[in-house]
Protein backbone atom coordinates (compact mmCIF):
# COMPACT_ATOMS: atom_id res chain seq x y z
CA UNK A 1 0.00 0.00 0.00
CA UNK A 2 1.16 3.63 -0.79
CA UNK A 3 2.85 5.09 1.84
CA UNK A 4 0.13 7.27 3.97
CA UNK A 5 -3.33 5.86 1.83
CA UNK A 6 -5.61 4.71 4.71
CA UNK A 7 -8.60 2.61 3.69
CA UNK A 8 -11.15 3.27 6.40
CA UNK A 9 -14.30 1.09 6.01
CA UNK A 10 -17.54 2.97 6.48
CA UNK A 11 -21.24 2.14 7.64
CA UNK A 12 -24.58 2.54 6.02
CA UNK A 13 -27.67 1.97 8.06
CA UNK A 14 -30.43 1.02 5.64
CA UNK A 15 -34.33 0.96 7.05
CA UNK A 16 -37.66 0.91 5.65
CA UNK A 17 -37.12 4.85 5.08
CA UNK A 18 -34.11 4.74 3.24
CA UNK A 19 -30.49 4.75 4.80
CA UNK A 20 -27.69 6.88 6.23
CA UNK A 21 -24.26 7.08 4.97
CA UNK A 22 -21.43 7.75 7.12
CA UNK A 23 -18.09 9.35 5.63
CA UNK A 24 -15.94 11.42 8.65
CA UNK A 25 -16.30 12.30 12.24
CA UNK A 26 -13.72 14.88 13.82
CA UNK A 27 -13.46 11.96 16.71
CA UNK A 28 -12.17 9.57 13.41
CA UNK A 29 -8.38 8.34 13.19
CA UNK A 30 -8.43 9.61 10.40
CA UNK A 31 -9.92 12.69 10.66
CA UNK A 32 -6.60 15.36 10.36
CA UNK A 33 -8.72 18.49 9.73
CA UNK A 34 -11.56 20.62 7.98
CA UNK A 35 -11.36 22.68 5.23
CA UNK A 36 -14.59 22.10 2.72
CA UNK A 37 -17.20 19.05 1.55
CA UNK A 38 -17.34 19.09 -2.46
CA UNK A 39 -18.95 16.52 -4.44
CA UNK A 40 -17.51 15.80 -7.93
CA UNK A 41 -20.25 14.59 -10.35
CA UNK A 42 -18.56 12.16 -13.14
CA UNK A 43 -20.39 10.98 -16.36
CA UNK A 44 -19.57 7.65 -17.46
CA UNK A 45 -16.73 6.97 -19.22
CA UNK A 46 -15.60 10.20 -18.30
CA UNK A 47 -11.97 10.52 -16.87
CA UNK A 48 -10.92 13.23 -13.80
CA UNK A 49 -6.98 12.96 -13.69
CA UNK A 50 -4.33 13.80 -13.06
CA UNK A 51 -3.60 16.05 -10.29
CA UNK A 52 -1.79 16.08 -6.95
CA UNK A 53 -2.46 18.37 -4.16
CA UNK A 54 1.10 20.04 -2.21
CA UNK A 55 -0.89 20.81 1.08
CA UNK A 56 -4.23 19.29 1.08
CA UNK A 57 -5.39 16.00 2.40
CA UNK A 58 -8.00 13.87 0.55
CA UNK A 59 -11.11 11.58 2.03
CA UNK A 60 -12.87 10.21 -0.85
CA UNK A 61 -16.05 8.10 -0.56
CA UNK A 62 -18.12 7.34 -3.17
CA UNK A 63 -22.46 7.90 -2.19
CA UNK A 64 -23.71 7.48 -5.89
CA UNK A 65 -22.57 5.61 -8.97
CA UNK A 66 -19.15 3.44 -8.97
CA UNK A 67 -15.24 5.29 -9.68
CA UNK A 68 -11.73 3.50 -10.63
CA UNK A 69 -9.74 5.45 -8.44
CA UNK A 70 -5.83 5.32 -9.38
CA UNK A 71 -3.26 6.57 -7.29
CA UNK A 72 0.54 7.28 -7.88
CA UNK A 73 3.16 7.57 -5.70
CA UNK A 74 5.86 10.43 -6.90
CA UNK A 75 7.48 11.23 -4.09
CA UNK A 76 11.09 11.43 -3.48
CA UNK A 77 11.70 10.04 -0.34
CA UNK A 78 8.52 8.02 -0.17
CA UNK A 79 9.47 4.19 0.65
CA UNK A 80 6.70 3.28 -2.20
CA UNK A 81 7.85 5.66 -4.64
CA UNK A 82 6.90 4.14 -8.09
CA UNK A 83 3.77 2.47 -6.67
CA UNK A 84 0.50 2.19 -8.65
CA UNK A 85 -2.64 1.65 -6.90
CA UNK A 86 -6.37 1.35 -8.05
CA UNK A 87 -9.77 1.43 -6.16
CA UNK A 88 -12.90 0.73 -7.05
CA UNK A 89 -15.53 2.86 -4.68
CA UNK A 90 -19.41 2.66 -5.24
CA UNK A 91 -21.87 2.77 -2.46
CA UNK A 92 -21.72 -1.45 -2.85
CA UNK A 93 -18.50 -1.28 -1.99
CA UNK A 94 -17.91 2.05 0.01
CA UNK A 95 -14.97 3.01 2.58
CA UNK A 96 -13.29 6.32 2.60
CA UNK A 97 -10.13 6.54 0.54
CA UNK A 98 -7.65 8.96 2.30
CA UNK A 99 -4.97 10.19 -0.18
CA UNK A 100 -1.92 12.09 1.21
CA UNK A 101 -0.63 15.54 -0.11
CA UNK A 102 1.78 15.13 -2.84
CA UNK A 103 0.40 11.54 -4.27
CA UNK A 104 -0.77 11.78 -7.75
CA UNK A 105 -4.53 10.80 -8.25
CA UNK A 106 -7.58 10.87 -10.35
CA UNK A 107 -10.53 8.34 -11.54
CA UNK A 108 -12.82 7.27 -14.25
CA UNK A 109 -16.62 7.38 -13.90
CA UNK A 110 -17.67 3.62 -14.18
CA UNK A 111 -21.15 1.86 -15.08
CA UNK A 112 -24.15 3.48 -17.00
CA UNK A 113 -25.17 6.04 -14.06
CA UNK A 114 -23.06 10.04 -13.14
CA UNK A 115 -20.85 9.23 -10.01
CA UNK A 116 -20.98 11.52 -6.91
CA UNK A 117 -17.58 11.41 -5.01
CA UNK A 118 -17.58 13.03 -1.69
CA UNK A 119 -14.10 14.93 -0.99
CA UNK A 120 -13.79 16.03 2.61
CA UNK A 121 -10.79 17.79 2.27
CA UNK A 122 -8.44 19.01 5.15
CA UNK A 123 -7.89 22.92 3.48
CA UNK A 124 -9.99 25.18 1.54
CA UNK A 125 -9.78 24.55 -2.55
CA UNK A 126 -6.69 26.69 -3.83
CA UNK A 127 -5.42 26.83 -7.32
CA UNK A 128 -1.84 27.70 -6.29
CA UNK A 129 -1.95 24.39 -4.48
CA UNK A 130 -2.84 21.90 -7.21
CA UNK A 131 -0.82 20.57 -10.14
Amino acid sequence: MIEGVLITPLKQIFDERGKVMHMLRADSPTFSGFGEIYFSCTYPGAIKAWHMHKLMTLNYAVVHGSIKCVLYDDRPASKTRGSIEEYFLSPENYFLLTVPPLVWNGWKGIGDHVSIVANCATIPHDPEEIE
